[in-house]
């Protein structure tokens, strides 16, 4: 006889009561309630707690490390864009007015010439309209948010042909003595005045305001970068607080080393960005500050040159171009020969390795004065060609050698003040050497460092 023996019944657990009646499609909906919910209760335990500190902590880390590094990064494309791009581009707007500033002037001397037009006065006036096509070619490479760039170098590309087709009738009548000559030149001069410099003044304006507002961009402190890193270290402190109470350990390696990481990074930022800064606005005030103001200085002494000698070409009918002259030496001198722009230039060069040549330009200045006073005594006592040859000539107190004593200092005093630009941007530059990679090694070392403090306290509660 077999007996057979009866298995004891099992009943499954019941499932937990929020998981009751779900199953399907509904039970998938549910899965995210359901993990929100498990979080919820996670963090009403310590390690819980502990490990939600930890998560966050470390993305605040990696979010502010990142934000700091593309920060620093913007910065230092910004004053590689005034160096490599900006500055040349304000350069080449200065270029194109100072070439057809001169133009006009040498177009006016060459007509005072007896005789054949002199070979050289011929060469200068064609190298300054090609200087000037070259320079306008460069400056329009970039017109975008640049003002009304777009719409001046228009009117340049349109208006300086017919200036340069006004002034090669006046020399074709010239040389065949005929009186109209003059008329056309003075008509193309007018043109010159009226409407070629007004633009090429503004184009030049809107380059160079393009690069002080990039200059003021390249100081700005990076708040968001600094908020962060600051939120970060008061997140640390606050946690390293709250594990001393809830651990009785006063220290913490792993926090303790991201706390020095947040440290590091604010103090380094903070030098980097107080020297770079400081620098840049050196580079304004002694390079390109210094540069608008020479600049404009040599405008007016280019169109004083030609006011000068286009009295002479109207032969008693230029007293109109003697009182511009009068107002734009007054503008370049003062009126004792010591203030103006000069005067300007030289009172912000004070110290600076440009000081000298600022005052080479004032000495030359004053030196012109008085050689175009000679020239209008000699024109109003009716010794006109006397005038003219002390106007024109190359010898050493005339009005023109003056003139190019002048020039060449104003030329000098701008070129040493660009270098100091580029010297103290480029030096700006180099205290961000490094930067954006330390702050992003240090954002991953705090990282680390959250990681490993705070995994040895949960250790504790296993």
């Amino acid at each position: 006889m077999s007996s057979t023996a009866t298995r004891p019944e099992t009943t499954a657990e019941p499932p937990p009561e929020e998981f009751r009646g779900r199953s399907g499609i509904a039970g998938l909906l549910d899965l995210p309630g359901q993990a929100v919910r498990a979080v919820v209760r996670s963090t009403t335990t310590t390690p819980g707690k502990l490990s939600l500190i930890a998560v966050a902590l470390v993305l605040l880390s990696l979010v502010a490390g990142l934000v700091g590094v593309l920060s620093v990064q913007d910065k230092d494309n910004t004053i590689n864009g005034l160096i490599d791009h900006r500055e040349p581009l304000a350069g080449a707007a200065q270029q194109v007015f100072r070439s057809l500033s001169d133009a006009d002037a040498t177009a006016a001397s060459a007509f005072l010439s007896v005789g054949t037009e002199p070979p050289a006065l011929r060469k200068r006036y064609e190298q300054d309209i090609a200087e000037a096509g070259a320079a306008l070619a460069r400056a329009a490479s970039d017109t975008t948010d640049v003002g009304d760039a777009a719409h001046q170098v228009d009117i340049l590309n349109q208006k300086v042909p017919v200036y340069t087709g006004i002034v090669e009738t006046a020399r074709a009548n010239n040389r065949q003595g005929f009186p109209s000559g003059a008329s056309y030149l003075r008509e193309a001069s007018q043109l010159m005045r009226s409407t070629i410099l007004p633009a090429a003044d503004a184009l030049y304006n809107a380059h160079t305001k393009k690069l002080f507002d990039e200059q003021d961009s390249s100081s700005d402190v990076p708040w968001a970068a600094v908020a962060l890193i600051a939120a970060l270290l008061a997140a640390l402190v606050a946690a390293q607080i709250y594990l001393t109470r809830r651990t009785n350990r006063v220290l913490n390696i792993g926090l303790l080393v991201a706390t020095g990481c947040v440290v590091l990074t604010l103090l380094w930022g903070a030098v980097a960005l107080i020297v770079q800064g400081s620098l840049v606005a050196t580079g304004r005030t002694d390079g390109t500050s210094q540069v608008d103001i020479l600049v404009r200085a040599r405008i007016y002494a280019l169109q004083a040159r030609a006011d000068e000698t286009l009295t002479l070409v109207a032969r008693g009918d230029g007293g109109a171009y003697e009182q511009q002259f009068i107002q734009l030496a007054e503008k370049l001198v003062g009126a004792d020969g010591k203030g103006g722009l000069l005067g300007d230039a030289r009172g912000l060069a004070s110290g600076t390795t440009g000081e000298q040549k600022i005052e080479a330009a004032e000495q030359a200045a004053r030196e012109w004065s008085l050689a175009h006073l000679q020239v209008r005594r000699l024109d109003d006592g009716g010794q006109y060609q006397e005038a003219v040859d002390f106007a024109t000539s190359v010898s050493p107190n005339s009005a023109a050698a003056a003139f190019a004593r002048l020039d060449t200092n104003l030329q000098a005093a701008i070129d040493v003040c660009r270098q100091e630009f580029l010297d103290s941007t480029r030096s700006g530059d180099n205290a961000l050497t490094a930067l954006a990679a330390g702050v992003g090694v240090l954002a991953v070392l705090a990282a680390g460092g959250i990681t490993v403090g705070v995994r040895e306290r949960l250790r504790e509660y296993r």
